[in-house]
């Protein structure tokens, strides 16, 4: 079960409270392939609330495409123990999962690029790996996600006007400094880019909804 998803509606207000999430992993197996850094960064009513990054030493080899991207190998995650929390990967799926509940639970919708499809389908796929049971990952198929590809996708559908949609290509279309394939740097991004893409959908204007709930 994948988490809900908008996928046919312009968003039009913004939710009173956004949580960023992202992940750099060991690979894009996300059947088989571990996180190896988390990030979240939460934003409520036009200001950060929380962010948080953690990593993860994994128990599958880092592949050598990932370690271009993200620069993280095993060597690095381990001398980061000094200033970061590095965590086992039960831990970390265990901490990114409690850390999305939580903000789940005050209403909040979950940000990402690809983020169902991907981030959270490997949290959910770790945490079943590693012994959890499926009353575990409940709450990650019960967020509420909005993914600013799905969402850019609605705002415009061609793909010869739009041929790539990464968060990168979204960063660069929208304004918005792009992550660097750092965990936190690219939840900020990705809630970034959902607030230009709703000042795109009111001509202009940022909307906050400033109800309990998201409105869309």
């Amino acid at each position: 079960m994948a988490p809900r998803r908008r996928r046919t509606e312009l968003v039009r207000w913004v939710p009173p409270l956004l949580v960023g999430f992202d992940t750099e992993t060991t690979g894009l197996d996300v059947a088989h392939d571990r996180a190896i850094a988390y990030g979240v960064y939460a934003w409520r009513l036009g200001a950060p609330a929380q962010v948080e990054r953690f990593y993860v030493v994994p128990d599958r080899e880092i592949s050598e495409g990932s370690r271009r991207v993200h620069g993280l190998d095993r060597e690095r995650l381990e001398g980061l123990r000094a200033d970061h929390d590095v965590l086992t990967p039960l831990a970390g799926a265990r901490r990114a999962r409690e850390i999305l509940g939580a903000w789940s639970r005050e209403g909040a919708a979950i940000v990402g690029a690809n983020v169902a499809g991907f981030d959270l389908a490997m949290l959910r796929a770790t945490l079943l790996d590693l012994g959890e049971g499926v009353d575990a990952v409940r709450v990650i198929d019960e967020l509420d996600v909005v993914d600013v590809i799905d969402h850019d996708l609605v705002i415009e559908p061609s793909r010869e006007h739009r041929p790539r949609r990464t968060l990168t290509h979204l960063c660069r279309h929208y304004g918005v400094d792009p992550g660097g394939h750092d965990a936190v740097g690219d939840a900020r991004a990705a809630v970034e880019v959902l607030l230009r893409q709703v000042e795109h959908n009111q001509q202009g204007q940022m909307v906050l909804d400033g109800r309990s709930g998201p409105r869309w």
